[in-house]
């Protein structure tokens, strides 16, 4: 089930229904907020709709049912392909989309359909794909083969390939409310406290994507500790820094640490936000050294537990 989004579902429906649907449409927005999501409803609901009579009312709501949406959750439907980033021979996911693999979508662009009039191509994400990638998907969006729906997905379209955006319709994406993001995590892991939803939901900033990548961190438990260190004053606020940082210092604690990169410079720009005069500009200050600090730490391979320190005394800067 598709949660929010529902003026870009219309706007996709009512293309399709009209017979005459524009054949490339890049979903465009900030990373987590479903855009992945929102291609694969859309990809099933087309290829459901095609196969039959029109699926659904107002949504892109298909039965698991419905032969076409078992077909695609089993990762069997013949007319759906995904272009992503691929392992290497170790097993390590590339860092890129090569063009290799957008050369392997082309044996699908040479017969017809097989279980309807429509394909879907699904492009996720194409921020991803580098030069060669780019300008081979190009030349498929240029010359587009009939019957075929390419579903675009860029967190970054200003980065694209001008030509690129210039055969696609755009559909803009924003952040979901925070009614929705709950929603999403409920919906995606039940089992998860109210409590820990509370916390996930609001360092979410409208992505539930971002959620539920920090959902295994216990965000919950490290918001209480940055709102402890946010109110200790001088040796109680090292010692507390201090202490949080050899929780989050060896591999067991990867995922804790990886969370408190994102956590900490975003928790002290909600309180500069929330501040003005002398303390506001001195709370902008210490987000910026700790934003520039978690942008660098893994780049830099810097020593987890140090990093830790020093983020979580910036965190503890804004009690004075």
């Amino acid at each position: 089930m598709l949660i929010g989004h529902a003026e870009q579902a219309t706007a996709f429906r009512a293309a399709f229904l009209s017979g005459r649907p524009h054949h490339a449409w890049l979903l465009a927005g900030p990373p987590g907020v479903g855009k992945a999501t929102f291609a694969a409803a859309a990809a099933t609901w087309a290829l459901a709709t095609s196969a039959g009579p029109p699926v659904g009312d107002d949504s892109f709501d298909v039965p698991s049912t419905h032969p076409i949406s078992a077909l695609v959750d089993a990762g069997s439907h013949m007319d759906l392909r995904s272009l992503r980033r691929t392992a290497d021979d170790k097993g390590k996911l590339r860092t890129v989309i090569r063009v290799e693999e957008v050369r392997q979508l082309q044996p699908l662009f040479r017969n017809r359909p097989a279980l309807s009039d429509w394909r879907v191509v699904i492009v996720d994400s194409a921020d991803e794909m580098n030069t060669n990638a780019a300008n081979a998907l190009l030349k498929n969006l240029e010359e587009p083969p009939a019957g075929t729906l390419f579903l675009v997905v860029s967190h970054s379209p200003g980065r694209l390939l001008p030509t690129i955006r210039s055969r696609c319709r755009t559909l803009r994406f924003q952040p979901l409310s925070d009614t929705e993001v709950a929603i999403v995590l409920q919906t995606a892991r039940p089992e998860l406290p109210a409590s820990e939803i509370a916390a996930l939901v609001a360092v979410a900033e409208g992505a539930p994507g971002r959620a539920l990548q920090l959902a295994e961190a216990g965000v919950e438990g490290l918001t209480r500790d940055m709102d402890a260190l946010a109110i200790a004053r001088g040796g109680e606020g090292t010692a507390r820094a201090l202490g949080l940082a050899r929780t989050l210092a060896g591999k067991t604690a990867a995922v804790r640490y990886s969370a408190f990169l994102d956590l900490a410079p975003a928790y002290i720009a909600r309180a500069a936000a929330a501040r003005s005069g002398p303390r506001g500009a001195r709370a902008v200050l210490l987000w910026e050294r700790a934003n520039d600090l978690a942008a660098g730490a893994v780049p830099l391979a810097l020593e987890p537990q140090a990093v830790a320190f020093e983020l979580a005394t910036l965190v503890a800067g804004l009690a004075d």
